[in-house]
């Protein structure tokens, strides 16, 4: 993928090919292509911070549930999604988003809209379904890690004087980060790269780099073009593992020195 994103044609159909950069050039003095990248980015962005506020609570309480069945039932609550297709589950949020959904429906049975609010075929239904989808990634993410945060801090900050709050922020919080980046690297990753939800939720309004790459292979069948595509998404994601390890190595350093 990338050696093909660097020549200029296909070396098995024509061995005449040469060394070149227009594919990459192609991708970001287009604004058509360099938007796309931008919306794939915004909308893996907010879809993360969406499940991480979403996730974190209920991966809290996950960790600190002392009830055996209230764990196993959160737990069904947050794996039973993975057993359903990620089709069928965008198709479910179709039904419910769509001009003559379930929600524009009863909004204007009653009363609320005079038509039908604008909540597919644009970013935000894609966010919806996105979020939806990997919020159970960023939740079994987080157990793990808060779960082990030994509870005694928690309570030797409450014995100094510290609040509930106080104590979250100062305590639980920054012992979670690990799992918060971690989490976060995944959703994310996951996000800029999907292509079912995009394309079902979104249509023609949205446009990402997923729906780019398939366009370039079925329809113009332009290999070098997908594979600086591919490479960018590549890069994106290996960048955000460089990050991740770096600010995990940096706290790592400050907990041992502290």
């Amino acid at each position: 993928m990338a050696a093909l994103s660097l020549l200029s044609g296909n070396p098995v159909s024509n061995p005449n090919v040469t060394f070149t950069w227009r594919h990459y050039n192609r991708l970001f003095d287009s604004d058509l292509y360099f938007d796309a990248l931008v919306a794939t980015m915004r909308i893996g962005a907010v879809a993360t911070i969406i499940a991480l506020l979403i996730g974190y609570p209920l991966a809290h309480w996950m960790a600190r549930i002392k009830s055996r069945v209230g764990h196993a039932v959160l737990l069904m609550a947050v794996v039973a999604p993975l057993l359903t297709g990620i089709v069928v589950r965008t198709f479910a949020w179709m039904t419910l988003l769509s001009d003559r959904g379930v929600i524009n429906t009863m909004a204007q049975w009653l009363g609320l809209a005079e038509k039908p609010l604008p909540l597919m075929y644009n970013e935000f239904g894609v966010i919806v379904g996105l979020v939806h989808i990997y919020v159970p990634f960023m939740v079994l993410t987080l157990v793990g890690v808060i779960g082990r945060i030994d509870v005694t801090l928690e309570e030797a900050a409450r014995g100094l004087g510290a609040g509930r709050l106080r104590t979250f922020l100062e305590v639980t919080l920054p012992l979670s980060l690990p799992g918060i980046l971690a989490g976060s690297l995944l959703v994310f990753a996951l996000a800029i790269s999907a292509y079912v939800t995009p394309v079902l939720l979104g249509g023609n309004n949205v446009l990402t780099l997923p729906m780019l790459i398939y366009q370039q292979v079925s329809a113009s069948f332009n290999l070098g073009f997908a594979g600086a595509l591919g490479v960018v998404l590549l890069a994106v994601s290996l960048a955000l593992v460089f990050a991740y390890n770096t600010i995990l190595g940096r706290l790592t350093g400050e907990r041992q020195i502290a």
